[in-house]
């Protein structure tokens, strides 16, 4: 409490002039209640003395005064009543005195400058409160101007919770927070320094809470359910649920603060422990089974309506039932939920799983046969999209710790392995067989040992500087999300291509392949020599590199990836050719092949990262992505069963998936390929597996593998970035737009429409949105609402979206501007996306002061 202005009063008192012949002053204080024991001595008297006047000591007092100092002025201070006349020792001193009255209420309600009389009774009640500095300073610093009862219990009530500021939405929500503690402190604050029953009629107010009982349980049940009946879709609400509800009027109320304590990025976290309390109380697993998904697709109040979805799609694509569109609308709803992020790995697994299923139905169960070049330009542009989803789904598979997803995995696995990957490489072998017998080449198709003359040449002749990233066992569908990623990220022009990668697809040959040459030879320690170097290490490399510029460097990815710019730009400045290699899928597939789905994700993001080092660093222009070969990889290894025997067949280098030979023996389910598309003056021939069987050798390696011919082994990624300043080249969001048009609010709960401008591709990225009501202080008075505005579809109607907003119970202003604010979430600094005012003219208000 500050003291101050009783100081003020009593050394006005104690130094007045003196008049009627008195030589000084006296003053007596009576404090009747003792509030100000602890304090008197706080108090700094100027020109003036203290004594304490107690029950024994009077004459010692009279005796003082009288004899000992009679010059002095004295403030004579009693910690209890004033005595009755005939029992009071110093009555003749006090007749010729002064007297000091207050009490401790009055000195508070002055001191916070409320002139409110009719609140004394309410600042009395929590003196306890105020005998505390710091209570008593944290609620003076709210500032409050204008008292009323409400906003002084507010006040107090915020301030034993420890709040920045007053409101009665945040005490609430941090005496609720409390119970999963194992005290709830702020609670026995309030009990001991405030008053429960105020906080208790408080929330019977504001939230509707008509229980007889005080219960934060039975609190939580009234907001849980009201929320729960604000989103479901049924016509007979559970009775048991509908005596939980709160009264009509203040239901608004209710939903808003669930509402914003679920969506809060800490207390939503501890709101999902509570929600599973209550979930189990009212027993909505027993309810939620007689309704169909539409009945509560919106609905995320409780856990279970995700798990149930996710089951219920789970087990109709279990079942065949071929409605993918739908399952994917209904996961598009569920991620603007509470519970979405919970379930990302859920979600994303059966998003995957959908995609996958629904090419594979497209396709009627049968891959058509079709000539070679078609059946590369197919892939490139569908076939890829079945290793792609197939990846993403085993990656969110592991994360997953539920056997919920296990008969859906075994579909997929059946659907992408034996089905997909042995008709398609089945079908493709067929295609090529006869043309591969004679000449390993498709007519029309970039070789990728062509790579040098036809791509990189030509800087090298212009004198520009190009950067080349070869990523050792990055296959096609891999950089086709890496080149997505750069599109919508990076400045620039981005695009794909694909070359018919040599054979044997694996390291050394594909390595070799990518650098310039004018003739390859295979010597007798099996190593690929280019133009009499060695293509064996890095080191050689950039050997080879120097016979056609002589500023060039061969480099590895781990060599540069901690670099800081001035080592970056030391070792990288003023080079023209650049070629820099990178292993990450390769070394993991040869090492722990079960992560190596991990690695193609940590891969993009070194490549992209990398990417971004070369042009912040050196201003890089031209930058290439590609890979020596690709790979196939099932989750589940092969038997041996499924494994070829390579027979009598005279190897001199073999593999999984290739034997080189210079035998012309014909052997059954295999292809024999002429190594003198490559090689000059050679009698090698690569036998490789039709289809996807690998040869019986030692080791691990049935889940990983390439050196083959499978598509996805040999048609290479070469992906094109060039950096550019244009603004044709510069990533934006896509926009959106308010399109109701009227701004004014007559209900508590309005529905408003929103569209997405343009659809999301290339250098156009979706939007996501957060939006909700605020008045001209910013404090919000409306629900939350969430828009990912990332449609990629031509059609209007599937780029709008319809959010329904919830005003609190407050008594607003039809005068005043309230505003629907847009609130860019990925943004770090400027996240206002856009304000718009509004006017709300609603029938009834409450009359609470926050």
């Amino acid at each position: 409490m500050n003291l101050d202005e009783i100081k003020k009063v009593l050394n006005k008192q104690l130094n007045q002039d003196l008049s009627d012949g008195k030589k000084r002053n006296l003053v007596f204080w009576y404090d009747e209640d003792s509030e100000f024991v602890e304090d008197i001595d706080k108090i700094e008297l100027e020109n003036a003395k203290l004594l304490k006047l107690s029950g024994n000591n009077a004459f010692k007092i009279k005796y003082h005064l009288e004899k000992l100092d009679t010059d002095s002025n004295y403030l004579i201070y009693s910690s209890g009543p004033k005595p009755f006349p005939r029992d009071n020792w110093l009555l003749d001193i006090v007749k010729y005195s002064t007297e000091f009255s207050t009490d401790k209420t009055t000195v508070i309600m002055r001191d916070l400058g409320v002139r409110a009389v009719e609140l004394k009774d309410v600042f009395k009640k929590y003196l306890k409160f105020f005998n505390a500095k710091d209570r008593y300073n944290k609620f003076s610093s709210y500032g409050i101007t204008e008292y009323n009862s409400n906003r002084v219990h507010i006040g107090i009530l915020s301030a034993l919770c420890k709040l920045n500021y007053p409101s009665l939405e945040d005490v609430v929500k941090t005496v609720i927070l409390g119970e999963v503690e194992d005290e709830n402190k702020h609670l026995e604050s309030i009990e001991k320094y405030g008053d429960k029953k105020v906080l208790w009629k408080l929330i019977r107010e504001r939230y509707g809470y008509h229980f007889e009982e005080d219960s934060i349980e039975k609190l939580l049940i009234l907001l849980m359910v009201a929320h729960v009946e604000s989103e479901l879709n049924i016509k007979e609400f559970p009775s048991t649920w509908q005596s939980a509800l709160p009264v009509k009027e203040k239901k608004a109320e209710a939903i808003v603060f669930l509402n914003h304590f679920m969506n809060h990025e800490v207390d939503g976290k501890i709101y999902d422990d509570l929600a599973d309390r209550i979930e189990k109380v009212l027993k909505v697993d027993e309810y939620i089974t007689k309704w169909p998904i539409d009945d509560y697709l919106y609905c995320d109040t409780f856990r279970v309506f995700d798990e149930v979805i996710i089951q219920n799609i789970i087990s109709r694509l279990i079942d065949g039932t071929g409605e993918f569109e739908n399952y994917l609308n209904i996961i598009s709803q569920r991620r603007t939920g509470h519970w979405y992020k919970k379930y990302k790995a859920e979600y994303s697994a059966l998003m995957h799983a959908i995609e996958l299923l629904k090419l594979e139905s497209q396709f009627e169960g049968n891959i058509p046969q079709k000539v070679s070049i078609e059946m590369l330009d197919q892939y490139s542009k569908e076939y890829y999209l079945f290793d792609y989803h197939y990846r993403k789904f085993c990656l969110a598979y592991q994360e997953i710790d539920s056997e919920t997803f296990i008969k859906l995995s075994e579909k997929v696995e059946n659907t992408y392995v034996y089905w997909f990957l042995n008709e398609l490489s089945n079908k493709w072998s067929m295609s090529v067989e006869d043309a591969f017998a004679h000449e390993y080449r498709i007519q029309g198709i970039n070789q990728q040992k062509n790579f040098y003359t036809n791509v990189i040449k030509k800087h090298v002749e212009n004198n520009d500087r190009v950067f080349v990233i070869i990523s050792d066992a990055l296959r096609y569908e891999a950089a086709k999300e890496l080149m997505d990623i750069l599109n919508t990220e990076r400045r620039g022009q981005v695009e794909i291509e694909y070359m018919q990668g040599v054979v044997p697809s694996y390291t050394k040959l594909g390595m070799a392949s990518l650098l310039p040459y004018k003739s390859i030879e295979y010597n007798n320690k099996g190593d690929f020599v280019l133009d009499g170097i060695s293509t064996m290490g890095t080191e050689n490399r950039g050997k080879i590199l120097k016979t056609v510029c002589e500023d060039s460097i061969a480099i590895t990815y781990d060599t540069l990836k901690d670099m800081k710019r001035a080592e970056f730009r030391e070792i990288l400045g003023g080079k023209k050719l650049v070629y820099i290699y990178h292993n990450r899928i390769d070394n993991m597939g040869h090492n722990n092949e079960s992560d190596v789905f991990e690695y193609v994700e940590k891969t993009i993001l070194d490549i992209k990262g990398l990417i971004s080092a070369l042009v912040n660093n050196l201003s890089a222009i031209n930058i290439y992505v590609t890979s020596d070969h690709g790979f196939i990889y099932q989750r589940t290894g092969l038997n041996e069963s499924d494994k070829l025997s390579k027979g009598d067949i005279d190897s001199i280098e073999e593999g999984r998936r290739f034997i080189l030979t210079t035998e012309s023996k014909k052997k059954e389910s295999t292809l024999s390929i002429p190594m003198t598309y490559i090689l000059n003056n050679t009698e090698l021939k690569a036998v490789v597996p039709r289809g996807n069987n690998r040869f019986k050798i030692k080791g691990d390696g049935s889940k990983f593998a390439h050196e083959g011919i499978a598509l996805q082994e040999i048609v290479i990624p070469l992906v094109k970035f060039k950096n550019s300043k244009k603004n044709t080249f510069e990533v934006r969001k896509v926009e959106v737009k308010l399109t109701n048009i009227t701004r004014k609010l007559t209900n508590r709960i309005t529905y408003l429409e929103f569209f997405q401008t343009q659809k999301v591709e290339d250098k156009v990225i979706p939007l996501r949105l957060k939006l909700y009501f605020e008045d001209e202080h910013g404090d919000r008075i409306s629900n939350e609402n969430i828009i990912i505005a990332d449609s990629t579809s031509e059609r209007p109607e599937q780029r709008t979206y319809r959010e329904k907003f919830t005003l609190k119970d407050l008594k607003y202003d039809k005068g005043k501007k309230y505003y629907l604010v847009l609130e860019d979430e990925d943004e770090s600094v400027e996240k206002i996306y856009q304000k718009i005012g509004f006017n709300i003219d609603l029938v009834f208000a409450d009359d609470f002061g926050f």
